[in-house]
């Protein structure tokens, strides 16, 4: 059995992060700013769409070292960690689609422009939708293991490609993009926020990056408490019991 560890010191971080998070949400709904004409109020999307956004991409490396640890080492808990990084990631990334969809509601007339940006984080969810499948259609643990780190190196490779090339080589209204040849597309709301008004935005990328370790480490804890995880460890931590039979004989 393992020592417990002391309560303070399992959750002193994570009493931190929500005392972080709360205060940087409460900055970011409240605080005074220049607010740009044409969005208004919701400029302060930035502080949540910019972080989530972030948080993705991390998540999804995570997840793609994880499996190289699988195929280098053939450890089944370093492909507890990929599945679980990439299921946080999923949740990032769904929280990125919305919340960019929102802002393209007032920022460009519609919930879902079909732009570029939009189509590359969708086609992403998708690729790591049919990770979860495949690992749910694999039986035995060193199969589903083996297959789930090589597709997921094919989905961790691809991943920059739809989050920061896609919108920067196609014509797209995206902060990043280019509307045509040479002209790249500026974020006004970016470069309306004053300089002491980002250290809101750095906080809470801070924030949301604390809080996707806490969501992440939960999501490893689970799994390692599932029973297929407990049989494994069983068939090989299980002590011997002897008979009693044999005991009283000898």
């Amino acid at each position: 059995m393992k020592p417990s560890v002391p309560f303070a010191r399992r959750w002193s971080w994570k009493l931190v992060t929500a005392l972080w998070l709360t205060v940087t949400i409460t900055a970011a709904v409240a605080y005074p700013i220049e607010l740009p004409a044409q969005l208004g109020q919701m400029t302060r999307n930035i502080f949540f769409h910019v972080p989530v956004d972030i948080a993705t991409t991390v998540a999804f490396v995570v997840s793609l070292w994880a499996s190289v640890q699988t195929l280098r080492t053939g450890s089944l808990d370093a492909d507890l960690r990929a599945a679980s990084a990439a299921q946080v990631g999923f949740l990032f990334c769904i929280l990125a689609l919305l919340t960019g969809s929102w802002w393209a509601t007032f920022a460009w007339g519609a919930f879902w422009t079909a732009d570029p940006r939009q189509i590359s984080i969708l086609v992403l969810l998708l690729i790591y939708g049919a990770y979860f499948a495949l690992r749910s259609a694999l039986d035995g643990a060193e199969k589903r293991a083996r297959l789930s780190a090589v597709y997921n190196l094919f989905a961790g490779i691809t991943m920059p490609f739809f989050i920061f090339v896609v919108p920067r080589i196609t014509k797209s209204r995206h902060p990043g993009g280019a509307l045509s040849k040479g002209e790249e597309v500026h974020n006004p709301v970016i470069e309306a926020i004053a300089p002491e008004t980002r250290i809101i935005l750095y906080a809470a990328m801070l924030g949301f990056l604390a809080l996707l370790y806490w969501l992440y480490t939960l999501r490893v804890r689970i799994g390692r408490l599932e029973p297929e995880a407990q049989a494994e460890v069983g068939s090989v931590e299980r002590p011997t019991v002897v008979p009693r039979r044999v005991r009283l004989e000898s």
